[in-house]
């Protein structure tokens, strides 16, 4: 109740709001309050009225105000409603909000939320409504109370009898002989009397057996007695049936219906019992101080709702004032230009207008000239006056020509023709700009190498998106995307990409990535669902300077071929070098990432393939050392080798593809037949050093593949297997690991 009276308390004047505002920051104000803010801001030279802002008492934000002053901000209707009900609910009940609160600390909202809640759900309007609702919430309040109390005069009944003594102060003395009896000082609870101060002198002298008998504050007789069993009367219960779950007394258990029954002391069920009962109110007041703060989270809630409905409020009708202010100013720019075009227009016809008018004065003044000439009928006469009139006339007609008006009456405002159809579209569309849709990455369309991806995205909302954010992070076999995408600092973000697609480089060769693509504009971001894309392997070839002087290489150094003919090659101590160490290296050397390569065997049955340190020995098999570890096979047999020591493996002799997999990062060396899609073997291996890898043959050629996507039986065989080997390589640790007395091919 406190912390919901808090939420309804001004800071100004530290009573329940009366006639809130709503302040731009989201708090509230008694109108009263801010008015006292205001005066206490005055002074002779600066008048009420000139105080145009001041400081919210909560937060310190500047409130502005407008020419209305506080009339211009808005009353907190939702608030002032909650507090109507608040007022209403705690008025409504049986006692006072404090003596409720006093009588019970446990349940201190069961009338007061029930009214606010109900009314607040029913409108917020109708005052006969919310009392409606408040009036059963208020009376199983009463009621509930009632009931707890007389639970708690019968439990101090049986163990605080001074509170009842209190609340029932007249009990009589029951072995006084005298009418009345005279008022009791103590009860006996082994002797179930209640006694006054005279008759218990007499009956409880100073010594034995009555200095065991226990005396306490006078209780009532039908409280010291306790209870009786419903099938053996004058028998007290004491024990408990946990079959039937009932009290029942010792006759019960000897010779009545509950003697095959399992019973309990009432002590054991009594402790039970309390202890249940104590952790369920601790659970249940743990629960009422939740709703509490539920409540309060509510009611604030509901005050921010309105403060951002009202900003959005103001922000609309601020934006489309915008709009109608540019629609006014373009209306009045169009309409001056179509004025001036007007006037300028009218000029020039107004111009012709007058030399036309005169035109035609001069033409009528020629026709009465021609007339007049025209009626002369003497020769000589005519001849000598119309001369002069028949040239002025052919000159005015020759003339006419040019009195065309410089206006077209059906064209002249064509460059003003009015078309607002994408003007109008674009304003029926108005509305909240959203985030856009989440775009999709596309498995098919995205390439990768050793140490790169190029990661290829669509979006249904292109044209709405601003940008695009990529973020990636390595693949740790995490099922829980959620958990992944929340560790930020493992990802890795490239921002603000403008296209579709985007290449990220310097990644790990054979390395597994989680991709996430994010679409943003000014209304937010949505991410794309998770896509796993991976690196190819290390590439490399067989180094020339390290085979063997009875080995072939290719041009392409993919393929080595045993060649019994001895060649002349330098000796460099990178080169293998001894009797039947038949052997050829990569040219890289690996200290991190996840490798795969595959080697096709063809109709070799005599090898060994694997990976070695940089200072493994050159003059021996690869395996016979503590620097190299191999797969090996002697003409049926295969085995693995490393520090000399050999196990026999199962695998098929139609073996032609041998899958390695080296995960330097994990310390693992893996085997597979790649053909069949089936795990041979897993080395565990703690690495030191960069590795290299290493082929040796003893007829016929292999050729490697290298560069390669770790395949996806791999991953799953991997998984599977791990345990799988651990505790095959912790049983080889207790016995024997390699078996020994194998005969050993040479």
């Amino acid at each position: 109740m406190e912390t919901l009276e808090s939420e309804l308390t001004c800071p100004i004047c530290l009573e329940l709001f009366e006639d809130p505002l709503l302040l731009p920051c989201a708090h509230s104000l008694c109108f009263n309050c801010a008015h006292r803010i205001l005066v206490s801001h005055c002074s002779t030279s600066k008048p009420l009225e000139s105080i145009s802002a001041f400081q919210c008492p909560t937060c310190r934000y500047v409130i502005t105000l407008n020419h209305r002053g506080l009339e211009g901000l808005k009353r907190n209707v939702t608030l002032q409603n909650i507090i109507d009900r608040f007022q209403k609910a705690s008025l409504s009940g049986p006692n006072s909000p404090t003596e409720s609160r006093r009588l019970q600390p446990q349940r201190p909202y069961t009338a007061t939320i029930s009214g606010t809640i109900a009314g607040t759900i029913g409108g917020g309007g109708g005052t006969s409504g919310g009392s409606a609702r408040g009036s059963p919430a208020t009376s199983s309040h009463s009621h509930s109370h009632a009931n707890h109390t007389n639970h708690a005069n019968h439990t101090n009944a049986n163990h605080s009898p001074a509170v009842v003594a209190k609340m029932d102060p007249r009990i009589s003395c029951q072995f006084c002989e005298q009418d009345p009896p005279r008022e009791a000082v103590k009860t006996c609870v082994t002797c179930e009397v209640s006694y006054c101060d005279r008759c218990l002198r007499a009956t409880h002298p100073n010594k034995k057996p009555f200095t065991s008998h226990r005396l306490v504050e006078p209780v009532p007789d039908t409280h010291i007695r306790g209870l009786t069993c419903l099938e053996h009367e004058n028998e007290k219960v004491n024990m408990y049936c946990l079959v039937d779950d009932q009290l029942i007394c010792a006759l019960c258990k000897l010779v009545g219906r509950h003697r095959e029954h399992q019973v309990s002391s009432l002590t054991e069920r009594f402790d039970k019992l309390k202890q249940t009962l104590e952790n369920n109110l601790t659970n249940l007041v743990k629960r009422n101080s939740e709703l509490e703060n539920q409540m309060a989270k509510l009611i604030q809630i509901c005050q921010q709702v309105e403060v951002n409905t009202a900003m959005h409020e103001a922000k609309l009708v601020e934006e489309c004032d915008e709009l109608v202010e540019i629609i006014r100013q373009r209306k009045q720019v169009i309409a001056v230009k179509i004025k001036e075009s007007k006037v300028m227009k009218l000029r020039k016809l107004a111009q012709q207008i007058a030399n036309c008018r005169q035109c035609l004065e001069r033409s009528s003044a020629l026709i009465t000239q021609a007339e007049q000439s025209l009626k002369e009928n003497d020769h000589a006469r005519f001849l000598q006056t119309a001369r002069n009139v028949a040239e002025r006339v052919a000159m005015a007609t020759a003339s006419s020509q040019v009195l065309i008006p410089d206006v077209n009456l059906n064209e002249a405002f064509d460059n003003f023709a009015l078309d607002f159809s994408r003007e109008k579209k674009i304003l029926e569309g108005l509305d909240y700009l959203t985030a856009p849709n989440p775009p999709s990455i596309r498995d098919e369309l995205c390439t990768a190498s050793h140490d790169t991806i190029t990661v290829h995205w669509t979006s249904e909302d292109e044209f709405s998106v601003t940008s695009y954010e990529l973020q990636y992070t390595i693949y740790t076999g995490q099922t829980n995307f959620i958990s992944l995408y929340n560790s930020a600092d493992s990802w890795m973000i490239v921002p603000n990409i403008k296209q579709n697609h985007y290449t990220v480089h310097g990644l790990q060769s054979g390395t597994r990535y989680i991709f996430f693509v994010k679409a943003i504009n000014q209304a937010g971001s949505r991410n794309s669902e998770p896509a796993r894309l991976k690196t190819n392997s290390q590439p490399f070839k067989l180094d020339p300077k390290t085979a063997h002087k009875k080995l072939r290489l290719s041009n392409d150094c993919l393929t080595m071929e045993k060649d019994e003919s001895s060649l002349k090659k330098s000796h460099t101590p990178e080169r293998f070098s001894g009797t039947g160490s038949y052997g050829a290296a990569g040219n890289v050397f690996i200290d991190s990432g996840c490798h795969y390569w595959e080697v096709l065997l063809g109709a070799s049955t005599w090898y060994a393939i694997g990976v070695a340190y940089k200072s493994a020995p050159k003059n021996e098999w690869s395996g016979k050392n503590s620097s190299s570890w191999v797969f090996s096979r002697c003409n049926n047999n295969f085995m693995v080798r490393h520090d000399g020591k050999e196990m026999l493996v199962e695998a098929s002799l139609q073996l032609r593809r041998l899958g390695v997999l080296l995960d330097y990062d994990n310390n693992s060396l893996s085997f597979y037949d790649a053909m069949n899609s089936q795990h041979i073997h897993t080395f565990e291996i703690s690495f030191l050093l960069p590795v290299v890898p290493t082929f040796m043959i003893w007829n016929k050629s292999v050729m490697i593949l290298s560069g390669l996507p770790v395949p996806d039986f791999v991953d799953g065989v991997a998984s599977d297997l791990q345990e799988q080997q651990q505790q095959q390589m912790g049983l080889c640790r207790q016995e024997s690991p390699y078996l020994t007395g194998m005969k050993t091919c040479h």
